[in-house]
């Protein structure tokens, strides 16, 4: 049986309309097929190759770790290095109370995590989050999920959740006193990139202050430098309190992350012990990429460049069938008039070498989220095969 046959057959399908590439090899911004196909990755891998794929100092840091030790025990029992220092590392990008760091392997198990920690701490049940808004696909992230279509085969999930829409200051006083936490992305990931409006951040953190609600900032898709800052709320002039963190941290590994004050984080050491527990989060191997990973976004200065870069891309994709782009830094969405006329370009563009997508609740809007290491020479190659794509997917 041919790997496309095996795939099919023996591996768990999401979708009746897979992509099916064959990937050989990944480095840098670009991905390689069997037989010498190049795609330039526009994705990311969903905004986790922030680095770029086998960036050295990564792949350097693994290999290093695995002469070491991988899995140990299960986490928090053994003092790791690679957590150690990842977590120190990690606070000395975070406004000083941020000090306490949970690892796990993904972000909707950061999620997961950081829901039943504020839960535990105020004592309270009700959950907020947004419409449209994408936390993850385990039954409690689920729960926060702000789009009925994804949810409703999988009812009846988390009791006393509500959601409220993103930038509308008014649906803010519908956070009470009976609020344990509001769970936010700083960026609207899959709404199709949303950002903030005016001080609407500035208002959602006074309202929590207010009736001792605790503001989770989800950051797993907009962290880690992919907004021109190393965190997103940098931008907004306020912090959460707790901080949630995956995808762009791994460097291409599996890690994700809820960062709270300790004396929030202290929750889960009684009534019950071990409130919270994982055998895999924190994997020595997975923190010793995310720590180089960290160390390449700060030493080389990768931030600096994602506005310029932005700001390329915005000039270079001017067409009549692009009615909007939206963005921060590099997390883009180029509007389209219909999912129809986006499915044709996203085809044509696969073809031609370059891989892009859509959102999850905004399918008419072309995902633009390029490692952070792309050059102008590739914004430019990129851009000249989208707009051939939306050439030839309208006939022309």
């Amino acid at each position: 049986m041919s790997q496309r046959q095996l795939f099919l057959q023996h591996v768990a399908q999401t979708s009746d309309f897979p992509l099916m590439i064959e990937v050989e090899k990944a480095e840098g911004v670009y991905m390689y097929g069997q037989n010498g196909e190049r795609f330039l990755d526009l994705i990311s891998g969903i905004g986790v190759s922030n680095v770029g794929h086998r960036h050295p100092r990564v792949l350097q840091a693994i290999h290093d770790q695995l002469d070491k030790y991988m899995h140990l025990m299960v986490y928090g029992e053994f003092v790791q290095a690679p957590q150690a220092h990842l977590a120190h590392a990690l606070h000395k990008t975070l406004p000083p109370q941020l000090d306490n760091t949970y690892f796990l392997n993904s972000g909707t198990e950061a999620v997961e995590g950081a829901l039943k920690l504020a839960k535990r701490y105020t004592g309270r049940t009700e959950l907020i989050s947004c419409y449209n808004a994408y936390h993850g696909s385990t039954q409690g992230a689920l729960s926060m999920n702000g789009s009925e279509s994804f949810k409703n085969a999988f009812r009846p999930l988390l009791p006393d959740v509500r959601h409220i829409r993103y930038n509308a200051i008014e649906d803010l006083e519908q956070i009470t006193e009976r609020t344990a936490a509001v769970l936010i992305e700083t960026i609207q990931g899959e709404a199709g990139v949303r950002v903030p409006k005016g001080n609407y951040l500035q208002h959602l953190r006074e309202r929590c202050n207010q009736t001792g609600t605790i503001l989770i900032l989800d950051e797993i898709q907009c962290g880690f430098g992919r907004t021109g800052t190393f965190w997103a709320f940098e931008q907004f002039g306020i912090a959460p309190d707790i901080l949630v963190c995956a995808k762009g941290m791994g460097g291409g590994m599996p890690i994700g992350a809820f960062i709270a004050p300790q004396q929030i984080m202290a929750a889960f050491k009684t009534d019950p012990i071990l409130g919270h527990c994982t055998t895999f989060g924190g994997h020595p191997v997975s923190c010793a990429a995310s720590l180089a990973t960290l160390q390449v976004i700060q030493e080389d200065k990768l931030t600096a460049g994602v506005q310029q870069k932005a700001a390329l891309f915005k000039e270079l994709l001017v067409h009549p069938h692009i009615k909007d782009i939206r963005n921060c830094g590099l997390l883009m969405a180029a509007e389209f008039e219909s999912f129809e006329v986006l499915k044709a370009v996203i085809d044509h563009a696969i073809l031609n070498g370059v891989l892009t997508d859509w959102f999850l609740f905004c399918d008419n809007s072309m995902r633009i989220a390029p490692p952070l290491v792309i050059s102008e020479e590739q914004i430019r190659e990129a851009c000249a095969v989208i707009l051939r794509s939306i050439d030839e997917a309208a006939g022309r």
